[in-house]
């Protein structure tokens, strides 16, 4: 028998244990999957908000979730005279419900003089008037996604609408929002004179971290944001998740270490005169740490592939939670499956060892008396 076929053969000779084990790792590898991909996820789509807009960088209220940031057209007309803005266009943004397969659709209030330099592309129809109560714009991607073309009415925010034109934007993102003229928004959410982001387009030859680090410098009360390496600067929310994230991750790593280490170290109490007897045989220390680590990589493999099952199962759960149902568009890449698999192997071989060290450096004699 070779010794990979031993190491199968001792696996499925304890059954329980090795269920035990991957059960232990498959739960880990499921909550460290689950959170990493909704906390990237979300993190991408809080990204895109800000992109949507064509612009070198963005203007957020500090310390505040981006979507509750408000900022004045003052300031916005203030910001304007900073050497080297080319553009800035202020827009409001709001989430409301149309359906229940479109419970939080990103709602943009926006001047129709600004939808080109907003990034916005007519494919369909016409822009709204800048005043008119009534008149709304789709992203394909939604209009596609509600059933609705150019004509059409639909019913947001407990008031009938026409669709009138139909566009895209330079971020996949925003093909799934809905535009209203910035005076109807503000006046339907008490939101007169005010938006939500500023998006700048820095003039030609300007240098956008300089004029960046100048409206920092001359609105503390807001901050520029150019990468989401900036994002927390105003938004808390992406922070606390990120922080959540790494703490589950601790806490599912020392849970399954644990259940791993429980379960090796039992049985490593069982089998002390079996690797008693191979170390009198001539078995190397080498070779029986190899035999523990190898039986616990077997089960930890098994626990991977389950706890990848698992996880793409709680993922497609949580896409349909109310909360976050809209904002939450999971990605699977070959990084999930890596950051996953290296998880799994550091679970398997830190909670394996200490029972294979002890395996190994078992004296024979003392092995072999044991009952």
């Amino acid at each position: 028998m070779t010794f990979f076929g031993l190491i199968l053969q001792n696996v499925s000779a304890r059954k329980l244990r090795a269920t035990l084990t991957a059960v232990a790792v498959a739960i880990a590898v499921m909550a460290v999957m689950t959170l990493g991909i909704l906390t990237t996820s979300l993190k991408a789509t809080a990204t895109e908000i800000l992109q949507v807009g064509n612009a070198d960088f963005s203007i957020a209220e500090k310390n505040q979730d981006i979507l509750s940031s408000t900022i004045s057209t003052e300031d916005l007309d203030a910001m304007r005279q900073v050497p080297g803005v080319g553009s800035l266009v202020g827009a409001l943004i709001q989430t409301d419900r149309y359906d229940a397969s479109h419970p939080g659709v990103i709602e943009v209030g926006l001047d129709p003089a600004a939808q080109k330099t907003f990034g916005v592309v007519l494919l369909q129809g016409q822009s709204y008037t800048p005043t008119s109560p009534n008149q709304v714009m789709l992203g394909y991607v939604l209009a596609q996604s509600i059933h609705k073309t150019v004509g059409d009415t639909l019913t947001m925010g407990g008031k009938v609408r026409q669709v009138v034109g139909i566009y895209r934007t330079n971020v996949s993102f925003g093909n799934s929002t809905m535009m209203f003229p910035l005076t109807t928004l503000q006046t339907e959410n008490q939101l007169t004179g005010q938006v939500t982001l500023g998006f700048v387009k820095v003039a030609p030859g300007a240098n956008k971290d300089v004029v960046a680090k100048e409206i920092d410098r001359r609105f503390v009360q807001y901050t520029a944001i150019q990468s989401a390496a900036d994002y927390g600067r105003a938004d808390r929310t992406l922070v606390l998740i990120e922080v959540a994230n790494t703490g589950g991750t601790i806490l599912a790593a020392v849970i399954a270490i644990t259940g791993v280490l429980n379960t090796t170290l039992l049985s490593f109490f069982e089998r002390t005169r079996e690797f008693g007897v191979l170390r009198s045989i001539g078995w190397s220390r080498v070779r029986v740490l190899g035999l523990v680590l190898g039986e616990a990589v077997v089960m930890g493999f098994v626990g991977l592939m389950l706890g990848l099952v698992l996880g793409w199962v709680m993922v497609n759960v949580l896409q349909h939670v109310s909360q976050i149902e809209g904002y939450f568009d999971p990605t699977y890449d070959s990084a999930t499956f890596v950051r996953a698999l290296s998880f799994a192997s550091a679970v398997v071989i830190l909670g394996a060892l200490y029972p294979a060290l002890r395996a190994a450096f078992l004296a024979p004699l003392d092995a072999l008396r044991r009952e």
